[in-house]
């Protein structure tokens, strides 16, 4: 196993660690990112539909941007492209603002999210298992990897690094292959975003890799996020900024390891950005079918944001981390300065009290993608007093006590891919 070490940043309140040092990933295999082995793609709609689910409140199924600016309230950030985005107190679980939040769109590897957030808690950390040849034949053309090898062996905290760290659809393969195989794997995931009330999202593979049909949207995403930043180990691994993974071992001599960096920029600063202050995770995806997607967590103070943004239709793969960090600063500027337009809704378990009316079964629609057919070193930047806890007090504790929302119920609730995936 490799060795791990967490450098939580405890500092005074109001203070930030404005940016990390990091070394730049080597050896690690490089994604192809020509796409040219790819499925077939199912076209999406070029406009959401007139009428979306209003799970979370009614104007979360309205298309186009919902916000309801107070006195004193900052403007929306100018230029802004995503297809769909959101941006929620992820605390109380208030949705400030949001732009077609229930278009159902193909996530990419922000799909990750809901596969650690379903098979983690089964799987030991330290539990060390054989990679087959027939675990590796599933992984799609073009799909981004971590480097996992048949015939060697990992334990599930290096398979789970690989996977937030590098989106490693290799190591997403080993552990639905250690969780029972892909088919229950997927068949789990279905029930989980079903008792969290992420009822927008239909999953077809656990890794996100393009598929006809397989979508999720902003709003589940948010929620899948929020649940799974409740779990101590998902709120590690997803805020690690870089690791060591195992390499080769050959008899007789020691294991050889590589280094690999969080794909996610906000974190690393790497592409040209500077790292956002405050982030703590959570993942990012790039496909052909999706475009570049992005679920972020970040901490300013005491106050905690989750933003999500899905395909903006500016260019670059910056485009999604530049609108995603303009939404963290609209949020954190705009908070107790808006009248929230919706709410994140707790898992069924948790509440059944109904915060809108449920969202139409994607069973029951096939044409669900083409309505909206993406050892750790360093941890999480700039994460105030407490670190990775950023999302431990209130909300994020573990045993899942839901905070009560704005009407006094209780709100809450709760990275892939293929296609020539890059991130």
């Amino acid at each position: 196993m490799s060795a791990k070490k967490t450098a939580l940043t405890v500092l005074s309140a109001g203070l930030l660690v404005p940016a990390m040092l990091v070394v730049p990933a080597h050896a690690a295999p490089a994604p192809p990112s020509d796409g040219k082995a790819q499925p077939p793609k199912t076209p999406a709609a070029a406009a959401p539909p007139a009428s979306m689910s209003t799970v979370g409140g009614a104007l979360l199924g309205k298309p186009g941007v919902q916000v309801n600016p107070l006195a004193g309230a900052p403007a929306l950030p100018a230029n802004l492209t995503g297809r769909s985005w959101i941006v929620a107190d992820a605390e109380t679980g208030e949705v400030l603002a949001a732009n077609n939040a229930h278009w159902r769109l193909p996530p990419a590897s922000t799909l990750k999210m809901l596969f650690a957030d379903t098979v983690l808690p089964s799987l030991p950390k330290d539990q060390v298992h054989k990679v087959t040849q027939q675990e590796m034949e599933g992984v799609g053309a073009g799909s981004s990897l971590v480097g996992v090898k048949e015939d060697h062996e990992y334990s599930v905290h290096d398979l789970w690094l690989g996977v937030f760290l590098r989106s490693g659809n290799d190591a997403v393969h080993v552990l639905a292959a250690m969780n029972g195989g892909i088919d229950k794997t997927v068949k789990d995931m279905q029930a989980h975003a079903e008792e969290l009330q992420a009822l927008d999202t239909h999953v077809v593979s656990p890794d996100g890799y393009d598929a006809p049909e397989q979508v999720s949207s902003a709003y589940d995403l948010t929620l899948i996020a929020r649940s799974g930043l409740q779990k101590q180990d998902f709120r590690e691994y997803c805020g690690t900024a870089e690791a060591k993974f195992p390499g080769r071992q050959e008899p007789g001599k020691p294991r050889e390891y590589f280094e690999i960096q969080n794909t996610n920029r906000l974190m690393t600063g790497s592409g040209g950005l500077s790292p956002y202050k405050g982030i703590a995770g959570v993942k990012n995806g790039n496909t052909t079918m999706a475009g570049s997607t992005f679920t972020g967590a970040a901490q300013q103070g005491n106050k905690k944001l989750l933003v999500t943004v899905m395909n903006p239709a500016s260019g670059g793969l910056n485009s999604v981390y530049e609108e995603t960090a303009n939404l963290f600063d609209w949020g954190f500027a705009a908070i107790g300065k808006v009248k929230p337009v919706g709410e994140l809704v707790p898992p069924k378990s948790a509440d059944t009290s109904s915060l809108g009316s449920p969202a139409q079964s994607h069973e029951n629609n096939s044409s669900a993608a083409g309505e909206g057919a993406g050892g750790g070193v360093g941890t999480a930047l700039g994460v105030a007093g407490g670190a990775l806890a950023v999302i431990a007090g209130g909300a994020y504790a573990v045993n899942r006590r839901w905070p009560r929302g704005p009407r006094g119920r209780r709100a809450g609730g709760g990275g892939g891919g293929g296609g020539g995936e890059v991130s």
